[in-house]
């Protein structure tokens, strides 16, 4: 009797679970599936190019005389005002020939007012006083050439600037012309980068004001730097190696936060007309490549491969394997396989954009 109830309620149970199991299948089938399609429109996207940041000025600072560097009167990577005193070259030989210079000079001075003086009682004749003259602004270009050489042993700053590091000290025998540090203006930056050919084409062509010619600049610690940059210059001639052209953008540095030298990234709107747009949700990967789930007039879906143009928030614009009248599967696209019927549900394409949109609010 025992064994008779067992067998009774495990039937029962397989009753129950093969019902339960039908109408599971049954409710998968019935699930509708959200399909849409492409959206052309006109649109701008953010280019992203990988930058030298530049001082606006940037010198080396060097030896204009030979000698022992007596004196630093700096610190590196001090702000130093235009004309302040950075370096002294042991003067004393300067001030030697200086004053040689002088003495020659004065005499010659001398000579000219004696000679003046017997050329006006016509003593002498006309030539000798021409001679003496001569001999005066001699002396006198010679007095100049050695103050010359006397302030060149003072080595002051050309522009207000950021001292670098130094290459000399004290004591230094430094020879005419030798590196001492570099001087930096950051007051305000170039910022070089290189653009494809293609995408120097629409930026000149769909350049409309001068806000089109704003950039921003993403600094190496992925933070945005906080003042607008503008466009000043694109160079003459494309690189035939790379293809590139390189542009240049001028950035304020009020706060001193950029330095010469920094890398970052420049973030640049680009015209992007008629571009083909889906949903980035819409897609999936298979060994680096793109592909969506396309419905076809039997609800029946197919895998097809796309090429990515450029990438937008939260969309895609697709350059190949779509048009404006696919179908392609927006949602659940881990639970369909390939060539299977689905019930769908055919959604706008400007709905599911402003979804996205509010979605990302």
């Amino acid at each position: 009797m025992i064994k008779k109830f067992f067998i009774l309620m495990t039937f029962c149970a397989l009753i129950v679970q093969t019902s339960c199991g039908e109408k599971k299948e049954k409710k998968e089938e019935e699930a509708e599936f959200l399909v849409s399609s492409p959206i052309k429109m006109d649109t701008s996207i953010t280019e992203d190019y990988v930058s030298q940041i530049k001082s606006i000025r940037h010198i080396e600072i060097r030896a204009q005389e030979r000698g022992y560097l007596k004196k630093i009167y700096v610190d590196e990577g001090e702000h130093v005002k235009q004309g302040q005193l950075l370096f002294q070259i042991m003067p004393n030989l300067y001030e030697a020939e200086m004053k040689k210079a002088k003495a020659e000079a004065d005499y010659a001075q001398i000579e000219y007012e004696n000679t003046k003086k017997l050329a006006d009682s016509n003593v002498v004749a006309p030539n000798e006083l021409a001679m003496a003259k001569a001999q005066l602004e001699k002396a006198n270009a010679e007095l100049a050439l050695a103050n010359v050489h006397l302030d060149f042993t003072q080595i002051r700053a050309p522009f207000d600037g950021i001292i670098d590091r130094f290459l000399v000290r004290p004591g230094s025998l430094v020879d005419e012309g030798e590196l001492l540090t570099n001087l930096a203006d950051n007051s305000k930056m170039w910022v070089y980068f290189n653009v494809p050919e293609a995408e120097y084409l629409d930026f000149k062509i769909h350049m409309d004001s001068e806000d089109d010619r704003k950039v921003n600049l993403l600094m190496a610690n992925n933070q945005l730097f906080s003042h607008e940059g503008k466009i000043e210059t694109i160079e003459a001639d494309f690189n035939n190696e790379t293809g590139n052209i390189p542009f240049r953008a001028t950035f304020p540095n009020p706060e001193g936060l950029l330095r010469h030298g920094e890398t970052g990234s420049i973030l640049m709107k680009m015209p992007f007309n008629k571009a083909l747009l889906i949903p980035q949700k819409a897609t999936f990967e298979v060994l680096d490549k793109k592909y969506v789930y396309v419905v076809n007039n039997e609800n029946i879906i197919q895998s097809r491969e796309v090429v990515i143009g450029s990438e937008l928030p939260h969309l895609y614009a697709i350059t190949s394997g779509l048009s404006e009248d696919d179908k392609i599967l927006i949602e659940g696209l881990g639970l369909v396989r390939e060539n299977e019927e689905i019930h769908s549900e055919f959604v706008k394409p400007e709905e599911v954009l402003a979804h996205l949109e509010l979605t990302a609010e």
